[in-house]
Order: structure tokens, then sequence, then C-alpha cells
């Protein structure tokens, strides 16, 4: 005859985290059906708090809710499971945290290869803009239409200035993870600035590397960030020409003219460059 009384209920025990679902978590699952069968099996077994007993195919891989470590699949053996013959990462429908990309790529690749395609979308919709509605003072277009990243502008010399009349070429060079790092940019016309240097590259605030100057000179607001656009830069360009910085040259010698001699060698100078790029614009 059964007894009646009253017993307590004994305590499951605490299980450790299933071993598949540790690796599942990695991202080193290879994607075979019996590395497949062993996470879902791993999944039921921890949604239903480790209680009920729940096989796939009658448990045929070995593994079970009360067991899911065991089998040998769970165990990850390579002859088993396949890994040497190179099966796909599991499909991102299981839903796992930390499942491998789709692509194969590791998480950093993935993350630089987003950012890349938001670059690559943010330069389009710039390059759309700037076609759609011209800014006066230059313009912009592509160097080779099959790369967003390397750009051509005519800058017209603001009047009133020494480079009044001057139509100067320069190149625009994006980092693929822009506008979190600002573009590099060279005269390719001749031209004779204090801030810019014998080989044409361009040295102003906003084209500097984003955060605190090491030297002290500029304030972080003042160098690049993410907010600037190829207008914003070429505005700040423009302004570069009408007025030179001096206190923080690339060419000493530019600067030493213009501050000593701005009416005569600095101007017959830059008349020359003028004269030049008047010539080899449309080249």
């Amino acid at each position: 005859m059964t007894s009646s009384r009253w017993r307590p209920k004994r305590a499951s025990p605490r299980l450790p985290t299933p071993l598949p679902l540790l690796k599942w978590r990695r991202g080193r699952a290879c994607g075979c059906p019996e590395c497949a069968c062993a996470q879902r099996s791993a999944v039921k077994f921890l949604a239903g708090g480790g209680r009920r007993r729940w096989r796939r195919g009658g448990g045929r891989h070995g593994a079970t809710a009360a067991r899911p470590w065991q089998g040998p699949c769970v165990l990850w053996r390579r002859a088993r499971c396949g890994r040497a013959e190179g099966h796909s990462p599991p499909p991102r429908a299981l839903g796992a945290p930390g499942a491998a990309p789709s692509s194969g790529l590791t998480p950093q690749a993935e993350r630089g290869r987003m950012t890349e395609l938001q670059s690559a979308l943010l330069l389009r919709r710039q390059l759309a803009e700037l076609n759609k509605n011209p800014v006066e003072g230059f313009s912009a277009g592509l160097i080779d239409d099959n790369d967003l990243y390397r750009w051509e502008v005519l800058i017209i010399g603001p009047p009133d200035t020494l480079y009044e009349g001057g139509v100067f070429k320069a190149h625009l060079t994006f980092p693929k993870d822009y506008p979190l790092r600002p573009p590099k940019m060279k005269f390719i016309t001749e031209i004779w600035h204090p801030n810019v240097d014998k080989n044409g590259d361009v040295c102003i605030s906003i084209l500097h590397e984003p955060g605190e100057d090491k030297y002290g000179y500029e304030k972080p607001e003042e160098r690049w960030l993410p907010i600037h656009t190829v207008e914003t830069i070429m505005i700040s360009v423009i302004s570069m020409l009408a007025d030179p910085n001096g206190d923080s040259p690339a060419n000493v010698d530019a600067a030493k003219e213009w501050r000593e001699d701005r009416n005569g060698e600095f101007k017959r100078k830059v008349a020359r460059c003028v004269r030049k790029s008047q010539e080899t614009a449309f080249e």
C-alpha cells in the first residue's frame, strides 16, 4: 500500500551549460546536420529548465535533453561532424547569439564590411546631391566610375583674392571607414600657398584626425568630425585660399613670403600658378 505521507520535492541538480551551446555562442559551429541537432537539443534543454526529456529523431545522434553534452555530434569530433570537409557555418535562422555570419567572415571583418558599405552609400548620396544642387566655387566627380573613394574636384579661385581666375584640380581620397575618419586632399595643379605643401597635400584643421591635438594647437571641435561632408570640406578649402593660416604652415617658404613680401615675390608666384592652372584646367 502506497504511503500518503507528504514528501518534499527534490531540488533539481544545477547542470552546467552544455558544451555545444558554449561553442555555438562563440560562432564555431560547423553547420552539419549532426551538430545542428545538438544545438537544438541544447537550446530545448535550457528552455525546459532541464526537467523535460526531449529527443530529436529518437536521439539517434546520442544526444538527449537529460544529457545534451553526450553523443558524438555534441562532442564536436571532426570525423563524425565533417568539419574537415568544409561545411558552411550554421544559418542565422537558428537565432543564436554570437552565431557565425553567413559570409564566413570573423565578427571584426563583418563589422568592417558593414562600415565600408555604409561609407559607400553615404558617398554616393553626397555625389548625387552635389550633381543635383551644385555649389558655387567648385565642382566634383569620380576619377573612376567604379571607385567611390577617389574624387576629383575643380576649385575656382575665389574672387578678390590672389587666386582669382585660377582653376585648380585636386583629388580627394576617402578611407573605407568614412565619415569616422577624414579624407586626404591633394592638389594636382601646382599651387603656391602656406597651407599646401610642395607635394600638393592640403593641411587644414578640418582634415586632421579626430581627437585631441598632441601639440595642443587645435581644439577637438576644430578637427575632423563625422558631420562634415564634401561640401563643408570644399568650403573650408576655398576659405583657406582667401585667408591663409601663416601660424601653422605646411609650406614654410610660402608662409614666410606671405608674411614678409605678400605683394612682391609671393604675389608673382601665385600669379604664375594661376596662369598655369588656366592652361591645364581641362587637360
